[in-house]
């Protein structure tokens, strides 16, 4: 039975002074309940409180859910400050509404306002990306609207190719099952940057009033129209403009890992020539389950998501190379034999493996072509192995690597210095784009080129592993390796602003035997000789991480948290010269198992 409504509040302060729930949890809970535009959630509330779901009431309410530079990511609930929900996804959308009415009033635009609006195989994506189109369209908003599950790089080349003033995607990536969260896209196609990120979070964290009109009359009027099929084909169109010529037998076995990724790169692939190529059963079915992966997560980063694949690709017996993309598509993993002997076993690629074999592929293929100039150029992160600015360096062009995480800088690089150059774009995250259709990563183009580059190979008599190996005899072997440490709840925001402010100001002397000689703080800005010491002034972007610089030259660290998920990324490096030989797995094993004891 429900508690009288009068008795809630009292209920409420004997479960903060209990500790069952933190004082802002009950300050927000109380909100919900007396606030008339939270009047439909208040049975909800009322019931939760009822049976004593105390956790579950703290973890939605003990704070804000927060609006980050890219958007908002969380746990789905029904109810609750801290949780993916109609309300804070409204919330999202108001604000960019707000914002880009506002933006355009102070430009002079007369135009009526449009946005592009696309979701994945997530559990209640539709419903969220409805409700974004019925808010874009009551605030005077045009909305192109994808109808279907889509990848993340189409609503991004949508934008540029509706000329949108800004874009939507319902996705929350490579994340648990539990979760949902919205993407936000200015005009450009990339995720929004400063100036305008900050000033549609204030917009979304400070909004008090959703306006929405029914989706379906929306749709009746031709407010919201949907145009998958013009956009599914110009966007095939647009990423075949960037296929290399070259050999294409190629056995392929493509996971999509319940996720929207045939959609896009089963039609890119046959676009491109690749006649062998097919669907791994057990993933096809979209899912926002993720029945058939470990632990239900989709992610291309985790070896381990491959092994049933590979298991699959050994019995074929004629597979040369497996692929799998993220639920939104904008990740390519992969995995593929040793050597091309029979019974050869078979490894998966890291991310910056990946960045490596195709900067190679590309830059090499522009020369043969006698089409490289020095005008070229490459982006990576601060994160990114540094082997792919070596090979850019080689071939005489330009690599733009001064960047913290996100793809959004990498996309608004190629927007600074003009796409004509533009080659590609990596992050270790197995994110890459190559061509200048989107500007956020693209799984479906990183397939189709890591697919030419790989039949290349075969002709050759050799598997991607074996390319890898010829660009480390070339350049120097490189090896990464990156771990996070959860910190979840409402206490984990102060555990990791503890664990950041220890590194930037307390950091370690020593790692794996080797002494810390440097540490960069990107946040302040300042770079501390840990010899003598001293600091002084870095130059670069600003940002939560610090790197720190080990004395065996190669081999460094570096920590941030994350931007979408309670937890601190720590990202490991180590290289040797070309003919040197050792082993740097086991370096990099010593480097992570000190990390984390400095993280506990």
């Amino acid at each position: 039975m429900n508690p009288n409504p009068d008795a809630i509040p009292t209920i409420l302060q004997n479960a903060a002074e209990q500790k069952w729930i933190t004082e802002s949890a009950r300050i927000n809970i109380e909100r919900w309940l007396t606030e008339p535009r939270y009047a439909p959630y208040v049975p909800e509330i009322r019931k939760l409180v009822a049976e004593g779901r105390w956790k579950e009431l703290d973890d939605a309410f003990w704070t804000v859910i927060p609006f980050g530079t890219g958007g908002r990511r969380g746990k789905m609930f029904p109810v609750g400050t801290n949780a993916i929900n109609d309300v804070t996804i409204g919330e999202s959308a108001q604000g960019l509404a707000s914002y880009v009415l506002d933006y355009l009033q102070k430009e002079g635009a007369t135009h009526r306002p449009s946005c592009a609006i696309a979701y994945d195989t997530r559990h209640r994506s539709r419903d969220f990306a409805e409700l974004c189109a019925s808010i874009m369209v009551a605030n005077g908003f045009q909305v192109w609207f994808l109808d279907g599950f889509r990848s993340t790089p189409e609503m991004s080349f949508m934008v540029r190719y509706k000329h949108c003033d800004c874009g939507i995607m319902v996705t929350a990536s490579h994340n648990p099952p539990s979760d949902n969260a919205v993407k936000v896209y200015w005009s450009t196609g990339g995720q929004v940057l400063p100036p305008h990120d900050a000033a549609i979070i204030d917009r979304v964290m400070h909004c008090d009033q959703v306006q929405s009109v029914p989706f379906a009359e929306a749709l009746a009027r031709g407010d919201v129209t949907y145009c998958q099929d013009e956009v599914d084909a110009a966007f095939v169109r647009e990423v075949l403009k960037v296929s290399l010529p070259g050999p294409r037998d190629l056995n392929v076995l493509y996971s999509p890992l319940h996720g929207v990724g045939a959609s896009c790169v089963l039609p890119v692939l046959s676009g491109a020539g690749f006649r062998n190529v097919t669907l791994f059963g057990p993933h096809a079915e979209p899912s926002g389950d993720f029945p058939n992966v470990p632990n239900h997560v989709s992610n291309p980063e985790n070896p381990a998501v491959f092994d049933w694949i590979i298991e699959e690709a050994k019995k074929r017996g004629e597979v040369d190379l497996i692929l799998a993309t993220d639920p939104d598509s904008d990740r390519l993993g992969c995995a593929a034999p040793l050597t091309r002997e029979p019974g050869s076993p078979w490894k998966t690629l890291t991310g910056n493996q990946i960045a490596a074999i195709l900067t190679e592929f590309l830059l090499s293929t522009l020369e043969e072509q006698r089409a490289l100039t020095p005008n070229h150029y490459v982006v990576e992160t601060l994160v990114t192995s540094k082997l792919v600015k070596k090979i850019a360096d080689t071939y005489g062009i330009r690599t733009y690597r001064d960047l913290l995480v996100g793809f959004k800088y990498i996309g608004g690089v190629i927007e600074e210095h003009g796409p004509n150059g533009f080659v590609l774009g990596a992050e270790e995250s197995y994110g890459f784009l190559i061509g200048t259709h989107a500007r956020d990563k693209d799984a479906a183009v990183a397939a189709m080129i890591l697919c030419e580059l790989a039949a290349r190979a075969k002709a050759e008599g050799k598997t991607i592993h074996q390319k890898l190996a010829d660009v480390f005899a070339k350049y120097g072997t490189f090896a990464e390796r990156a771990f996070s440490v959860a910190m979840v709840g409402s206490d984990g925001m102060a555990k990791m602003r503890a664990l950041m402010e220890r590194f930037q100001n307390d950091p370690p002397r020593q790692i794996a035997e080797m002494e810390v000689v440097e540490a960069k703080n990107y946040n302040t800005l300042t770079t501390l000789n840990l010899r003598n010491g001293q600091r002084e002034p870095l130059v670069g972007p600003q940002g939560n991480m610090v790197i720190l610089e080990l004395s065996q030259e190669g081999n460094y660290v570096a920590v941030r948290p994350s931007g979408t998920e309670p937890k601190v990324k720590f990202y490991m490096f180590a290289s040797l010269p070309p003919g040197v030989v050792g082993d740097l797995e086991t370096r990099l094993s010593a480097v992570e198992a000190d990390l984390r004891k400095t993280a506990e």
